[in-house]
């Protein structure tokens, strides 16, 4: 595909690095781009200098947060004792959809992958063990993806917590072996939160 602008090759090899969008799919949205008009582009690529500048990681749990600690975990009506663990922000999105958990979170930043190169050293362990060991915790959930790596780090995260004096649990397998958590529909998602089971090795 030759593009007969340097600068419209540009802004597509830009877009197309974004994943899940092709070549053809960043053409056409560029071309819509430059239908708008100077201000609007200006708004548009300011949104994203902007998001970049201001958004922060929760001191407590690591999600997202404009700042230093999430409305989730500054929420007093939220329930301090139950823990979720999550892969990343999209599965605290996922299980905030299903208006049925009402504990706080705590955001890994990935599952252990060997293939990938994802060890437990690269993930938030060592602060969710900090957490169930320094306040009054009371239950922690595994909602991970009900893959083998999700299963995987599950199994790592038990070993660590075990011989804490805590409830250790898992999402009921509602959701489908080999699917990942934020694809769920929220009934299902619901469900699984609802009749989460013991966690067993």
């Amino acid at each position: 595909m030759k593009i007969p602008s340097k600068y419209i090759e540009n802004a597509v090899n830009q877009i197309s690095s974004l994943p899940g969008i092709g070549k053809r799919t960043a053409l056409r949205l560029v071309l819509q781009l430059m239908s708008r008009s100077r201000e609007e582009i200006e708004d548009f690529s300011n949104a994203f200098t902007l998001m970049k500048d201001n958004v922060k990681k929760c001191n407590t749990c690591g999600n997202v947060s404009d700042v230093h600690v999430c409305t989730i975990c500054s929420n007093t009506s939220r329930d301090k004792s139950i823990i979720c663990v999550v892969e990343d922000i999209r599965d605290i999105l996922a299980i905030e959809a299903t208006e049925s958990y009402k504990g706080i979170y705590h955001v890994l930043g990935g599952i252990i992958s060997p293939m990938d190169g994802i060890g437990p050293n690269d993930l938030n362990i060592s602060s969710l063990v900090d957490r169930a060991q320094q306040e009054s915790v009371k239950e922690i959930i595994f909602a991970l993806s009900a893959t083998m790596e999700g299963d995987t780090t599950n199994f790592f995260l038990y070993r660590k917590l075990r011989s804490l004096n805590i409830s250790i649990s898992s999402l009921s397998r509602g959701v489908s072996v080999g699917a990942e958590l934020q694809y769920a529909d929220e009934i299902t998602l619901s469900r699984s939160l609802l009749n989460r089971q013991p966690f067993e090795v």
